[in-house]
């Protein structure tokens, strides 16, 4: 065997703030009420010849003081010297040592704990004082009866307090033995079903043993005398199973000696233990079975003293009803109806408890309780009726107390007592007023290790009041911890589910009210388990020689580990011969002593596994050096004290083969109903050699028994000789008793067949009883061999009682219980009306009917069922399956209302509804169109990556097969990787027609993450995740569908840009410009060494948009370009051109790339020569410029960063200052009012370095790269910001 067990912190599970600081150790300056924490029973019995101890302990700050009162009245303590009250305590101890009697000090007493801020109070507790009275003196007469009558032996024993416990024996102390024949009833009476000649031979005396004081006091015996028609002669053959017709005892009918009559009722409360007693005389002994009306015996129910007596521990309300005994014997049957009502004293639903409320708080007390019959709520303040002393903060309404704007000073101690006629439940809750700042009550920076994988959990016990907020951070950082993998309770304990190597760290609570906060830290270490990976095994081992276990061990390096061995689970003591090393034991020479079981255990200090193994050690001689075996055979099958159900079976073990024998199987054949087949009948523990077999009615038995060990099971004992028992009426019922209709006008009533070993004897039949329920109609009633029969022309779905029972040559069995049956149902007349939907939504709607008459369903009703099926759907051109659905709803009301779920989106739906019951539909109701609204689409239904070379990466994707609405366009997310790393990530959109885009890449060893959902108005559908192959194994990639990735930020609202020179420059501009067709904006966040980097663009391939290719510098064109331009402005005129020329290359190229191929378009060739050339002549001019020695005022700013609007000097040159007064801060952006807003971006570092790069499409990957000193990196490589301008500054 290998277990493996764990400890963890276990955290305080209260719910209430209040109750959990008084569990807690809190400062002495926090004053608190008085609560009671120990006090004596309600019902208290002592001994009288101990000293009398009456408990009431309570705590409280100030310390309480205490006082009591007895029977209602003040008891003085002081002034009665045997009474004494212990020191800050209020247990009063009662000494008799200088005489007095116990018996003076009996009543009702209640302690009262008070101090400046209220009073508490125990139950009232009645005190008691034991008694053990003697029998009274009485003669008993010699008691003669006849052989086979009833008799009663009462026992009468005096009434104690508590009462005594009973039981029978002889004048030589022997024990009467009790079976089915004799027992003893509950009230300690001697029950004899019949007196047998051989009752004679002994006395009867009853014996009372009182338990306080450990005495036994005996009744005089009783003599009796059995009168007899034939001497009796204690012999009996084998197969003898009549006890009285072999003496000539008349054989009677059962009658019930308890209870008397035909019925009789009991009262027992909920919570205590039922006992009811069906006790029968006649000849032959009755059997006794125990039924409920309407339902079987649940599992709470024990039958003991021989099926005599029925007990539940615990009554609840449900165990009331009608229990019936039957007792039946081969003469006849009797039954007896006990009727048993369930009360209940008071308990509870909701316990008040104690409340700590800042001032000007509300609150409330709540007192719940419930109970047979209803109990009556009174309320008390500090012992006291609440209604004598009004209070206008507080409001009693009924079991609940309001509390409203509570003051300093009026802390109370509150007591609800709830009472009814069978007992009472009195409660106390404090209300105290305190104004706290919250407090940390457990230990300061705790250490708390844990096993990976297991349930944790880190207290922060805390105390404040007004009760303080409290959450929950790992190593100071994030916002505060609770769902998912977190759970915070109230009382401040963290719940970590399934506690990972990553959750190990340091937590801190921080809990805080309005007075101020605090906070502790939980260091938390996670560690690997120990576990045994090589436990040892069983092994047998020749005496002599060596045997060796072993046990190898995996656990966490961190932890110390201990192993120890134990044998037959004790500690194995070493001494100088065994040997025990880091992974094994040895037992050299091993001997006799040494055989058993041993076990590793493995510990640390927060887990430990153990392993154990069997050692058996073998004989030396040559006969014996064999290994385990399969035992023996059992031998030598011998019958004895037969009885009407029951024989004994003795055997003899076979030879174990050194496996001890843990079991024998008995089995048995019948050679009546399935003659050769052998059926287990029973199985017993392998010490035993002797058992009493119980046996069914009319069987011929044959017996063997095999036995069984570690290694297998035995062949078959030889056959023992046949036990035939006599056959008796049926004493099982048939199951699965019902009744249901094939067709409209009929009924067929069925059940399950009685077992053949459940006939009992010979010709089984079955009596069926039915007839129409509620109206007073006779039973009719069929006898049959059958396992059902058919009930004729009946009407359409009427209810019918139908009850059963079986019988044979011997008699009839038991009556099942009457169970309702239903006749055979028809079609539905009526149609369910006013089908109608409500709030169609994209996947659901609410659908509202009028429903029908119930009596039109003709038969049990099931359900409304819906058929819906898809019409089309509201894209155009997509084709739908027009399959038909159906949905049931199982509604009663008079207002029914379901949901239709699982629709598509943006779908047109037709549906009807018919009402169905358990065979038939009924015609349809009105057709009912609807259509729902636009959802989400379906993710794409591929993503491909076409890595042409190692310069960029091409993606290829199709759309969704299901859009669910108007496709609005695309949502491209994409990131490095790098192992577990991985970069910021990066936001491109598409209009619904692109469906491919280009990606340059700056390094060939890059590898990226790609995520792509599509886009309706309502939103994103579902990520389709792909990642690209390393440039080594370049293939194409197959798309995956992947939860989708961290949000990005939210996108930034648009901002004009002004021409204005008084504008302040802006970190980050977007340009939008409107278009007939499509609106398409660029957000560009300018580089700063703090502040990330985002590229979002929004592009349609068929639209000539401006700044699709460098949206970064088209603003600077704009705003540097004018009528009035200097010679000195030449270079930057030269960049823009330069700049727009290739911008016009890109939407061309963007515009017409989908449509034809432009390297054949001579129209092309010569645009593109005579761009050439202007870029020449362009670059001419500015050499031409530089040589003569222009002074450019950019390029002495070229290292600060770009600004949205650059600012004109007074020469006209662009001046790129940095004012530090009115810069905004970094990582924000200009609203439209100009005001500053909090960036939302948060994308840093974008950009690997190097020279910036166009993409296919026109854009520029890499124009803008944050330059971060070497700290902050830490150690990764950094570049300098590159542009088109500082590429023209490096060529000048």
């Amino acid at each position: 065997t290998h277990t493996h067990t764990h400890t963890c912190t276990q955290a305080l599970r209260d719910q209430d703030q209040s109750l959990l600081s008084l569990r807690l150790p809190i400062s002495i300056y926090l004053k608190q009420p008085p609560t009671i924490v120990k006090q004596s029973l309600k019902d208290y019995i002592v001994d009288p010849r101990d000293n009398i101890i009456i408990e009431c302990e309570a705590k409280g700050n100030p310390v309480p003081m205490f006082s009591w009162r007895r029977n209602g009245k003040f008891f003085n303590v002081g002034k009665d010297p045997r009474v004494t009250m212990r020191k800050r305590s209020g247990t009063l101890e009662i000494s008799f040592r200088s005489g007095g009697r116990p018996e003076d000090y009996e009543g009702e007493y209640q302690c009262f704990a008070s101090n400046d801020f209220g009073t508490a109070l125990t139950n009232k507790i009645l005190l008691r004082v034991s008694k053990s009275p003697l029998w009274p003196k009485e003669v008993l007469e010699p008691v003669v009866v006849t052989e086979g009558s009833p008799l009663v032996l009462s026992c009468n024993p005096p009434p104690g307090l508590p009462p005594p416990l009973t039981f029978w024996m002889n004048s030589n102390m022997m024990s009467i033995a009790q079976d089915r024949r004799v027992s003893m009833g509950l009230n300690g009476d001697l029950y004899f079903s019949n007196v047998l000649a051989k009752d004679s031979q002994t006395d009867y005396s009853c014996n009372a043993r009182f338990l306080f004081t450990h005495t036994i006091q005996q009744k005089n015996p009783y003599t009796l005398k059995v009168q007899t028609k034939e001497p009796y002669n204690d012999t009996s053959s084998v197969n003898s199973t009549d006890l009285y017709s072999g003496r000539k005892v008349t054989e009677t009918p059962p009658a019930f000696l308890s209870p008397t009559g035909t019925d009789s009722s009991m009262m027992v409360l909920r919570g205590e233990k039922l006992q009811l007693e069906c006790i029968a005389s006649g000849v032959p002994t009755p059997s006794i079975k125990w039924f409920k009306k309407g339902g079987d015996l649940n599992q709470k129910v024990k039958l003991e003293n021989y099926n005599k007596t029925l007990q539940i521990d615990s009554v609840s309300e449900e165990d009331a009803g009608e229990y019936m005994c039957m007792a039946n014997n081969q003469i006849g049957s009797i039954r007896h109806s006990i009727y048993v009502q369930v009360k209940a004293a008071p308990y509870w639903l909701d316990k008040p408890s104690n409340l700590v409320l800042a001032p000007n708080e509300n609150g409330r007390l709540v007192c719940r309780t419930n109970g047979n019959p209803k109990p009556d709520i009174q309320w008390l303040v500090n012992g006291e009726p609440i209604g004598s002393l009004p209070n206008p903060s507080r409001e009693v309404v009924g079991d609940t107390i309001i509390f409203r704007s509570v003051q300093t000073g009026s802390s109370a101690v509150y007591q609800c007592n709830a009472s009814n006629q069978h007992g009472y439940l009195l409660a106390n809750a404090f209300v105290s007023i305190l104004d706290m700042a919250p407090r940390m009550l457990g230990p300061k920076n705790q250490l708390i290790k844990v096993i990976e994988n297991n349930r944790t959990f880190l207290d922060c016990p805390f105390f404040g009041s007004p009760l303080p907020e409290l959450r929950w951070f790992k190593n100071g950082q994030g916002s505060g911890l609770d769902g998912g993998h977190y759970r915070v309770y109230i009382n401040g304990t963290l719940e970590i589910k399934r506690a990972l190597a990553e959750d190990q760290g340091t937590y801190t609570c921080v809990a805080s009210n309005i007075l101020g906060k605090e906070e502790n830290q939980v260091r938390l270490e996670v560690k690997e388990p120990t576990r045994i990976v090589r436990a040892p095994e069983h092994q047998s081992a020749i005496r002599g020689t060596m045997a060796r276990f072993d046990c190898r061990v995996k656990s966490d390096a961190s932890l110390p580990i201990t192993v120890t061995w134990l044998k037959d689970d004790k500690p194995l003591s070493l001494g100088w011969r065994l040997k025990k090393d880091e992974d094994s034991l040895s037992i050299p020479s091993v001997n006799e002593g040494d055989e058993g079981v041993y076990t590793c255990t493995v510990k640390t200090e927060i887990d430990q596994d153990t392993a154990s193994a069997r050692l058996t050690v073998l004989e030396s001689n040559p006969t014996a050096l064999r290994s385990a075996d399969r035992p023996d055979p059992p031998t030598d099958l011998e019958l004895s004290d037969p009885a009407a159900s029951s024989i004994r079976l003795t055997w003899i073990p076979g030879d174990d083969h050194n496996s001890p024998v843990t079991r024998f199987v008995v089995q048995f054949e019948e050679d009546h109903w399935e003659r050769g087949k052998w059926q287990n009948l029973s199985s017993y523990p392998g010490d035993l050699n002797s058992v009493v077999l119980q046996l069914s009615p009319f069987i011929n038995y044959q017996f063997r028994v095999l036995a069984v060990n570690s290694v297998g099971q035995s062949r078959p004992s030889r056959p023992s000789q046949r036990y035939q028992t006599s056959p008796a009426p049926p004493d099982t019922i048939p199951s699965d008793l019902k009744g249901w209709g094939t067709n409209k006008n009929n009924m067929e009533i069925s059940w399950e067949p009685l077992l053949d070993t459940e006939r009992n004897g010979p010709n089984l039949k079955y009596l069926v009883w039915w007839r129409r329920k509620d109206t007073g109609e006779d039973w009719s009633n069929v006898t049959t061999e059958k396992t059902k029969h058919i009930v004729q022309d009946t009407e359409t779905y009427v209810p019918y009682e139908i009850k059963l029972q079986a019988k044979n040559d011997i008699g009839p069995g038991p009556e099942s219980n009457i169970i309702t049956g239903y006749s055979g149902e028809d079609k539905p007349t009526a149609p369910p009306t006013d089908l109608r939907v409500f709030k169609p939504e994209s996947t659901k709607v609410s659908i509202h009917w009028t429903p029908v008459d119930p009596s039109t369903v003709q038969g049990e009703f099931k359900e409304y069922r819906v058929y819906y099926w898809r019409e089309a759907s509201m894209v155009k051109g997509l084709h739908v399956n027009k399959e038909k659905k159906t949905k049931g709803f199982y509604s009663t009301v008079a207002q029914p209302t379901g949901i239709l779920t699982d629709l598509h989106p943006y779908s047109h739906y037709r549906m009807f509804m018919v009402v169905a019951n358990t065979r038939y539909e009924g015609p349809p109701s009105n057709h009912v169109e609807f259509y729902t609204k636009e959802g989400v689409p379906d993710v794409p239904t591929s993503l491909k990556i076409v890595q042409r070379s190692t310069d960029y990466i091409r993606l290829e994707w199709e759309k969704p097969v299901e859009p669910n609405g108007i496709l609005i366009g695309y949502t491209l997310k994409y990131q490095t990787v790098n192992g577990s790393q991985v970069g910021r990530m990066v936001i491109e959109s598409f209009l619904p027609n692109v469906t491919s885009y280009k990606l340059r890449l700056p390094d060939r060893a890059l590898r990226y993450k790609f995520y792509l959902a599509a886009r309706t108005q309502v939103g994103a559908g579902e990520v389709l995740a792909v990642e690209s192959p390393h440039f080594t194994n370049e293939d194409d990639s197959s798309s995956t569908t992947v939860p989708p990735p961290p949000p990005p930020p939210p996108t930034t609202a648009s901002t004009a840009i002004s021409t204005s020179t008084t504008t302040p420059p802006t970190p980050a501009t977007m340009i939008t410009t409107t278009t007939p067709t499509a609106t398409t904006s660029t957000t560009t966040a300018a580089p700063t060494a703090a502040t990330p980097v985002v590229v979002t663009s929004t592009k349609r391939a068929d639209k000539n948009v401006l700044a699709q290719c460098f949206p970064s510098l088209a603003p600077q064109c704009t705003h540097s370009v004018s009528p009035s331009l200097y010679v000195s402005s030449l270079l930057p005129v030269c960049v823009c051109l330069f700049v727009c020329v290739f911008q016009c290359v890109c939407l061309l190229t963007a515009y017409i790339k989908d449509h034809v191929d432009i390297a054949t378009q001579g129209w092309f060739i010569g645009l593109m020569c005579a761009i050439a050339l202007i870029i020449l002549i362009l670059l001419i001019v500015c050499f031409i410029k530089r040589s003569r020695g222009g002074k450019y005022p950019v390029r002495d700013k070229k290292d600060l960063p770009l600004e949205g609007v650059d600012q004109k000097g007074e020469d006209g040159s662009f001046d790129y200052h940095s004012d530090e007064d009115n810069k905004p801060l970094q990582g924000s952006q200009n609203s439209l009012d100009g005001g500053v807003k909090e960036s939302d971006d948060s994308l840093v570092d974008y950009g690997e370095g190097g020279d910036g790069q166009f993409n296919e499409d026109g854009s520029f990957i890499g124009q803008y790269t944050v330059k971060k000193d070497k700290d902050e990196t830490e150690g990764n490589e950094s570049s300098e910001a590159t542009s088109p301008v500082n590429a023209i500054y490096s060529l000048a």
